[in-house]
């Protein structure tokens, strides 16, 4: 009796356990899976160096993709010839004829997605060109941040700045009563022109 008392609670605590971790895989591998194969180009028609900004697509939300043009934008007003593709678009012939790379990761599980970090792990892009890490995700990007840049300097590649936006927390407290998105859109705008300055130094 005993037993059998014993065999129901554990079915009642491991059955929703494993119903639990189940979809949480299947959630994964599916936000994981390399998104659609995308490509913008920004220009004001005066460029001094091309950039290549990269990123995978949120299956949910586009945080990143509007992040990434945002920052094109600010970029190209600096004087910046920009690409922006996604991961599945890229071409890996034309790298070297990039003068900086921008790296734009979602963060899953607390970590960069796959997309990104296999990029990077390829071995395909110039590692002595500045290269640009950037961190998206819902508000928790700290360690997906930090193993990016781990990512990067463990493939000889030491990023020149490295930046997170949110999606739910407060990019900037100021503007707290904006939305997080367009906040982090403005954000990704001032920094495209500071970091066109940087690039041309």
């Amino acid at each position: 009796m005993r037993k059998t008392k014993r065999l129901t609670f554990l079915s009642r605590i491991l059955l929703p356990l494993c119903l639990f971790a189940a979809g949480w895989l299947i959630l994964t591998l599916w936000v994981e899976r390399p998104g659609p194969a995308k490509a913008w180009h920004v220009s004001h028609g005066i460029a001094t160096k091309k950039v290549l900004v990269i990123f995978d697509p949120d299956p949910i939300y586009n945080l990143d993709e509007q992040v990434c043009l945002s920052l094109a934008k600010g970029l190209a007003k600096g004087d910046m010839d920009v690409t922006i593709e996604t991961v599945a678009a890229i071409d890996p012939a034309k790298f070297p004829g990039f003068d900086a790379y921008v790296f734009c990761a979602n963060t899953y599980n607390w970590a960069p997605d796959w997309a990104i970090t296999n990029l990077i792990q390829s071995k395909k892009i110039s590692k002595s060109k500045p290269i640009v890490a950037i961190t998206v995700g819902s508000g928790s990007t700290l360690r997906a941040q930090h193993k990016l840049e781990e990512i990067m300097a463990a493939n000889g590649a030491q990023p020149v700045t490295s930046k997170t936006w949110w999606l739910m927390r407060p990019n900037d407290e100021k503007e707290s009563n904006k939305k997080n998105v367009d906040v982090a859109v403005s954000l990704a705008y001032t920094f495209g022109i500071e970091l066109a300055n940087k690039l041309k130094n």
